[in-house]
């Protein structure tokens, strides 16, 4: 399992390295980080879900690895920006927010995943209690978050990101239809 979450990442390395990445590389590193980003989110929400349906629950076990995959990669889609779009300037920063209203959007999921990925061991989630689930369930939040960012940043072809936002309304349904 751990093998199939770093393959995205070794398909950026060996495209840096081969040069595959087509004429904008920063675009593509950025763009594959940041549907990985997204896919491992919606995975890691959709495990309890498939857990029910397929009376596995042994499928619960992946979702804190999922998540943490998705952490990950949300952290590498953002340096990305900052580093190779943002250039490391603040300033530069705060005006591409000013002026693309999305990448607010996307810092704040990010910020937002902070928390969840510090609370995510065993030890933190016994020391939480109750807490602890009320806090992980910022993940839906951040998922509808994420959506948004890449509904939001798609310029004229909305069909991929539909595709994830169909996706989230699923789950949604899903999680609303058990209650």
């Amino acid at each position: 399992m751990h093998f199939s979450c770093w393959l995205p990442f070794g398909y950026v390395l060996y495209g840096i390295h081969q040069r595959k990445l087509g004429a904008d590389p920063q675009e593509a590193v950025l763009e594959t980080f940041g549907l990985w980003a997204l896919i491992f989110l919606l995975l890691c929400l959709s495990l309890s879900p498939l857990a029910s349906i397929l009376k596995k629950r042994i499928l619960i076990r992946y979702r804190r690895m999922l998540g943490l995959y998705f952490a990950f990669y949300l952290s590498l889609h953002l340096t990305t920006f900052f580093v190779f779009f943002a250039e490391i300037d603040i300033n530069f920063l705060i005006a591409e927010i000013w002026d693309r209203p999305y990448i607010f959007i996307g810092i704040l999921a990010w910020v937002l995943t902070l928390p969840l990925i510090f609370t995510s061991t065993k030890k933190m989630q016994r020391y939480l209690g109750r807490r602890w689930k009320k806090l992980h369930q910022l993940t839906y939040l951040i998922a509808v978050l994420g959506v948004s960012h890449f509904l939001w940043q798609s310029k004229s072809d909305l069909n991929e990101p539909l595709i994830y936002m169909i996706w989230l309304l699923v789950l949604f349904g899903y999680r609303l239809n058990r209650k």
